[in-house]
């Protein structure tokens, strides 16, 4: 038997609309300082992928609208609610107010490997995602609830951030 590629219009996805009135997943995502608005549309379609509520741009992230973001994002930049904030320490601090677990998704001295990580199925998680080359802010880090490192097994130090983005939102959503 021959396997046939599904037509677009036959994975039965939803509107942009439609997304937006989905129950909540009780994940968002939080970009800190991400120079690449490439990276930004990738988190975008990421996070419509595995249906993220709202994904929080900091510091100095580009923003919707925006042609390099559309290029990666390919209009989920219309489906996920997001939002600007210019402090990413004083958007953490909101969403821990809010009842988040704040996640910096970084290699510390005490980061919990992704693999040994097992959300608990009704916790609430605000994911910071950092700068391409200097990660997440050290004070967003000291700030958070607790940080969660990816394993790697070859020589480079980290992947690219929106690679990160799409393992670790697999991980959490896809159980």
């Amino acid at each position: 038997m021959k396997d046939r590629k599904l037509l677009n219009i036959e994975l039965g996805r939803i509107s942009a609309d439609q997304y937006k009135e989905k129950a909540d997943s009780g994940i968002v995502l939080v970009l800190d300082n991400i120079r690449s608005a490439h990276n930004i549309g990738s988190a975008f379609r990421s996070a419509d992928a595995f249906g993220v509520d709202r994904i929080y741009l900091c510091g100095i992230c580009a923003t919707p609208p925006s042609a390099e973001i559309h290029k990666s994002a390919l209009g989920a930049e219309d489906s996920v609610p997001w939002e600007h904030g210019e402090d990413t320490l004083q958007v953490v601090r909101q969403l821990q107010a809010a009842g988040y677990t704040v996640v910096s998704v970084e290699q510390t001295v005490h980061s919990v490997k992704l693999d040994r990580f097992t959300p608990q199925t009704d916790g609430r998680y605000a994911l910071v995602f950092g700068n391409e080359v200097d990660g997440v802010q050290q004070a967003v880090v000291d700030a958070s609830d607790f940080s969660l490192e990816i394993p790697q097994r070859g020589t480079k130090h980290s992947l690219n951030v929106s690679v990160s983005v799409g393992v670790v939102l697999w991980h959490l959503t896809g159980r």
